[in-house]
């Protein structure tokens, strides 16, 4: 009995240290890291990724865990992820120099140049005889522009290691910005001869053959890339890429169904098919095989993400949605996760959810550049240029290679007339893509504007000499020659873009700015009803003849069937539709106009535009108390918003409101549109009826300055009401002479009867 107990307990302490092992975090943290690091081994990275995130759970303070994640993100192509671990790594070793490397090389290929450089100079301080510390540095001085210095780190770093390859593709690499492409050659076929199963090597050597237009060497070199590597899908892409250039499109899209196949495991390999098809045009394809990735893959969320990303292009929110959803319910806080959310709000017309879910991936993650510039689209979308403008700035800072939020902020640009800001953002638009017109034609819109002709004729020429099928060049050499009143050569070229696409609207509306200007109307009229017989189905060609007949012909009766047409065959044409409406209004048809911005409204029933144009046909009726309902729902949407404002504390004077309440609208109308002079007499007009007579002044001051400013013609009531408050601050020679004007600008002026009535008391 005393030996068979003495078992029991043994067993039990055996059993019970057991446990405790387990128990231990030192031990479950030590046992999920070694695990990682022999999936690690494998090229298994996703599970090594995994396996080193459960070490860092067991123990955040984990730095070894934290690398090796980083390392396997980087492996992924994970570029945030593996920079977030990384800065973890740093704050608690802060000596881990190869971090330091790897999170400057991150910097430098993300253009975060400033962000880089301490880790750089740390480096060179630290670790001087290390040749990739070197390779590193001329990386970040040719990416300064800084060559000759960027050659000297890189032959540094030869004469460390001459056996190694770096160094040799460092200097290969400004060899070829230098355009030394048979030095540059040479030291390819060294770093490749020092290593041939160096991929890199092997992948800017086939580069390099494809560029010099080589491209049977290119393809023999990116087979032997595949070669040195089997298992890395890099080389077998560069190779589809040398397929399309040769325009074998078929041969690539084979070639992709096998890679499909050989890594059905690899993330970055089973989706290369999906990003082929997106890449080439083919959505509907890009979306099936996303469709069937989902289903084979319902674990990669990067699969999701794309697949929701391309049903967002297409403009599929239904299924983007149901997708989106189950992506949140994941991952809650995903950064990806909510800026696709943001995305498919502003689809949705939800600006201001929009604007709540982008604001906490930002949150999130303060410098990612994708949120902030769909941030940009959401405060756009709300009327908030201002804070759009600002969002796509720190875009750009934060990735200036984000083409889309550069081509944003110079729009927001142009349409601001800032053409010293304007001409910076489209060179680096130039700098981006230097085979595209869209930034050569910025540069010369910005040219125009400033009169900068002889630049903006040098930017027209090269857009159309990088494109010449494409109609951005020909429009812009049509707008500068239009700016100088060169009608016969701006009618060339706009019909030149028209030639390479009927559809452009852009070229088109050049064409009838030409006539106009000559006052040529009827053969405007001509032009636009002959493309029309072309393009028989475009929403802004009949949106165009409308607005001819309204705005230049004032023949109302042709007008409204063109903008009819325009809205049949785009529901969403705003622009057709609050022209349709105005000329209704000026037929006299008011109810009609009403009709027209109601049914608007059922398709799009949080757009605040149409309350507030609502209100003002109720105002030429003189229907206060609708006009008055009309603003208030338009300010329940969006309580800010500056017109529905100004026109609600208007309304609110009318009819003897609450003059505090008006005062305080008035107030908010002036922060949302300060250069608006409608709001400054608004707001002038209120603290005239509270008898802040010098305030008043003030107001109606800033109203006729910013008319003038503006250029639009001088309005008779701005004066009127500065003569009023003149007189009442007993100052009646100022208060005759801006009665006085008041009837020289409109002598049948509709309050003209109360201005002969003040100028008698005077």
């Amino acid at each position: 009995m005393q030996r068979s107990f003495r078992l029991l307990l043994l067993i039990a302490f055996i059993a019970l240290s057991f446990s405790a092992c387990k128990r231990d975090p030192n031990v479950r943290k030590q046992k999920f890291f070694n695990s990682g690091q022999e999936y690690f081994a494998k090229g298994q990275y996703q599970e090594a990724a995994i396996q080193f995130g459960n070490a860092v759970q067991v123990d955040p303070s984990f730095a070894e865990a934290h690398y090796q994640l980083a390392q396997a993100e980087l492996k992924l192509q994970q570029w945030l992820p593996a920079f977030q671990e990384l800065n973890r790594t740093l704050q608690l070793q802060p000596e881990n120099y190869p971090a330091h490397l790897d999170i400057a090389n991150l910097l430098i290929s993300s253009r975060n140049l400033n962000e880089a450089q301490p880790h750089v100079d740390l480096l060179l301080q630290k670790a001087p005889e290390n040749p990739k510390v070197h390779t590193t540095a001329a990386d970040l001085l040719a990416a300064q522009g800084k060559f000759d210095q960027a050659m000297q780190e890189a032959q540094k770093a030869v004469s460390l290691a001459p056996s190694a390859p770096d160094g040799y593709l460092a200097v290969a690499a400004l060899q070829i910005r230098g355009s030394q492409l048979d030095a540059a050659e040479a030291s390819l076929k060294k770093a490749v001869q020092l290593d041939p199963t160096s991929l890199p090597g092997q992948l800017a050597l086939g580069n390099l053959y494809e560029n010099l237009h080589r491209p049977e060497e290119a393809e023999q070199q990116f087979q032997k890339a595949i070669q040195a590597a089997p298992k890395n899908p890099t080389p077998r892409s560069a190779l589809v890429r040398l397929y399309l250039a040769e325009g074998k499109k078929q041969q690539a899209e084979d070639f992709l169904k096998q890679v499909k196949v050989d890594f059905a495991d690899d993330p970055s390999g089973y989706r290369m098919l999906g990003d082929f098809y997106f890449a080439t045009g083919d959505v509907d394809k890009a979306i099936a095989e996303y469709q069937s990735l989902s289903q084979a893959h319902p674990q990669d969320l990067q699969v999701k993400k794309n697949y929701i990303q391309l049903l967002l292009v297409k403009g599929r929110t239904d299924e983007a949605s149901k997708l989106e959803d189950e992506l949140l319910h994941a991952t809650p806080n995903d950064t990806d996760a909510l800026i696709l959310q943001g995305q498919l709000q502003i689809q949705q017309g939800k600006a201001d959810d929009a604007v709540q879910t982008l604001q906490s991936a930002i949150k999130n993650d303060p410098k990612n550049a994708l949120a902030r510039f769909h941030l940009g689209r959401a405060l756009s979308a709300q009327g908030n240029l201002e804070l759009a403008e600002g969002e796509w700035r720190q875009a750009v800072q934060l990735q200036p290679s984000l083409i889309d939020a550069q081509r944003a902020l110079a729009q927001a640009l142009l349409q601001q007339g800032d053409t010293n800001s304007l001409e910076q953002t489209a060179t680096q638009i130039i700098q981006l893509q230097p085979q595209s017109p869209e930034g050569y034609v910025l540069r010369a819109q910005s040219n125009i504007r400033a009169k900068h002709f002889p630049q903006a004729d040098r930017d027209a020429n090269q857009a159309i000499a990088v494109a010449p099928n494409s109609p951005l060049g020909y429009i812009a050499a049509g707008g500068l020659a239009l700016a100088q009143s060169k009608y016969s050569d701006a009618e060339k070229s706009f019909q030149q873009a028209l030639a390479r696409d009927p559809n452009s609207v852009d070229a088109l509306e050049g064409l009838i700015s030409v006539d106009s200007a000559q006052h040529q109307y009827d053969k405007a009229i001509d032009t636009v009803q002959a493309q029309i017989a072309k393009v028989p189905n475009s929403s802004a060609f009949y949106d165009l003849l409308g607005t001819i007949y309204f705005s230049a012909k004032k023949d109302f009766k042709s007008a409204e069937p063109a903008l009819h047409k325009a809205i049949d065959l785009d529901k969403n044409n705003t622009d057709a539709i609050i022209k349709l409406g105005q000329v209704q209004t000026a037929e006299g048809a008011a109810d009609d106009a009403l009709v027209t911005y109601r049914n608007a409204l059922k398709n799009s029933p949080n757009d605040v535009s149409f309350y507030i144009l609502i209100g003002e046909v109720y105002e030429t009726k003189h229907d206060w108390a609708n006009a008055k309902s009309s603003y208030q729902k338009a300010l329940t949407i969006k309580p800010n918003n500056p017109l529905a404002s100004n026109n609600l504390a208007y309304v609110m004077l009318q009819t003897g409101d609450n003059i505090d309440i008006a005062l305080s609208l008035a107030q908010t109308a002036h922060r949302g549109m300060p250069d608006s002079p409608n709001v400054a007499d608004t707001l002038g007009w209120v603290m005239y009826q509270k008898g802040l007579y010098p305030s008043a002044i003030s107001s109606f001051q800033d109203a006729i300055r910013l008319t003038t400013k503006a250029g639009f013609p001088e309005n008779p009531t701005y004066h009127y009401h500065l003569g009023l408050a003149y007189q009442k601050t007993n100052r009646p020679e100022l208060a005759k002479k801006e009665l006085e004007r008041t009837l020289q600008i409109n002598p049948n002026y509709s309050d003209a009867e109360d201005v002969r009535k003040a100028l008698s008391n005077l």
